[in-house]
């Protein structure tokens, strides 16, 4: 049976999660997508790029995308309330709000400064936002995506004020490579109603053709 990019990640939940209650705590073993510590300048890590960019500047949009993807993770991960993103995320804007103000403030001067006007400059950053808000919107990659923003954010939850530009910048990496399609890696077969079923392997290049997910090509 084929299945599409857009709903492999649907389905992959729904057989790990299916028969399990809305309650269940959340299995899932990813890959090791650690990453260095960034600058901003690393090639793809920002939802775009910012030619002449200060480092300050790069650190506010650091700040903004980490922001922007824990913001995602709280809508998109609900599906396993245990992962917490939701209250976590709500609870970092309340302790790091300020911050996140200051960072946005520092954003928003960097496209007045480099835009031909005012006018310019706020549609640059409007369409900035977007970006990184689509950036991090993904289907296939759910779960990892989900782990990895459950992580980031229970360090901000528990990161004094202040120091949540310091967790950006150690994690940026992670959510951008948490968005790679993964498939399970502690269990490739799993135990349904006592039958062996194999899981989907959605992190096998092999296993896709034209954006079809087709598992005859996975072996």
């Amino acid at each position: 049976m084929l299945v599409s990019r857009m709903v492999c990640g649907v389905a992959g939940a729904a057989v790990l999660f299916g028969a399990a209650p809305a309650s269940a705590q959340f299995y899932f073993r990813g890959p090791d997508i650690a990453s260095a510590p960034a600058t901003g300048t690393e090639p793809g890590l920002l939802a775009q790029p910012l030619p002449g960019a200060t480092p300050a500047e790069l650190r506010a949009a650091i700040v903004w995308n980490v922001r922007a993807a824990l913001n995602v993770a709280a809508l998109q991960c609900q599906f396993a309330p245990t992962l917490l993103t939701l209250p976590n995320y709500n609870t970092i804007l309340k302790d790091h709000g300020a911050e996140l103000n200051a960072s946005y403030a520092t954003l928003s001067k960097y496209f007045l400064r480099t835009a031909k006007n005012a006018k310019a400059g706020q549609t640059a950053l409007d369409q900035y936002g977007t970006r990184v808000y689509s950036s991090f919107s993904v289907v296939y990659s759910q779960l990892s995506f989900c782990a990895t923003a459950h992580a980031v954010s229970e360090q901000a939850v528990f990161a004094p004020r202040g120091g949540f530009g310091d967790i950006a910048v150690q994690h940026i990496g992670e959510l951008r490579n948490s968005l790679t399609r993964w498939g399970e890696m502690q269990f490739p077969m799993v135990t349904y109603y006592g039958a062996q079923v194999n899981l989907p392997q959605f992190g096998n290049e092999k296993c896709w053709r034209k954006d079809v997910y087709r598992p005859e090509r996975c072996a």
